[in-house]
């Protein structure tokens, strides 16, 4: 199964924006920055995190994402299915049915084998990725930092970090 780089992106995203004050927010543009990667493409896909409740948005050139619920409420099954939507992986057509000489429907009454292993098997992922959540992927970064992914955490968040003054302390 191929996921497309947009799942990544927001990973790291949504982990990221777990080190941000209660009242904290990042552009779009700035965390495209801090990963290299396209300010377009990036939005598309923070958008997407938003209409899934995961990032909450704030419009306006002094607007930016934060999470909307906590680290621990976010699993990475909800990231993959906000960016890559809910439908399984593997969409089955039929194709036994298909062909030269093809057999009357009787013969297909039962659902086709290869359907049944391969949405079993999409299960299987998919209960693995709702066990992890954002705050264990952050957890799991910061066990093996040695400071610098940290500080860099730091210092570009006292660079991007706006204050929206909206959000009491925990």
């Amino acid at each position: 199964m191929k996921l497309s780089e947009g799942v990544e992106q927001a990973v790291h995203c949504v982990t990221f924006l777990t080190g941000l004050s209660p009242d904290g927010l990042v552009s779009a543009a700035s965390l495209a920055e801090l990963f290299g990667v396209s300010t377009s493409y990036l939005l598309k896909h923070l958008q997407a995190l938003s209409r899934a409740e995961i990032l909450e948005a704030t419009l306006g050139p002094k607007g930016g994402y934060r999470l909307a619920r906590s680290a621990a409420g976010v699993s990475l099954l909800d990231v993959v299915v906000a960016i890559e939507g809910a439908s399984p992986a593997f969409r089955c057509a039929e194709i036994r049915r298909r062909g030269p000489n093809p057999l009357p429907a009787r013969y297909f009454s039962n659902p086709c084998e290869v359907k049944v292993a391969m949405l079993r098997a999409e299960q299987a992922y998919r209960t693995e990725l709702a066990k992890v959540s954002v705050a264990d992927i952050a957890a799991a970064a910061m066990a093996g930092d040695d400071g610098a992914i940290a500080a860099r955490g730091c210092a570009f968040l006292q660079l991007n970090e706006k204050k929206t003054g909206n959000r009491a302390s925990s």
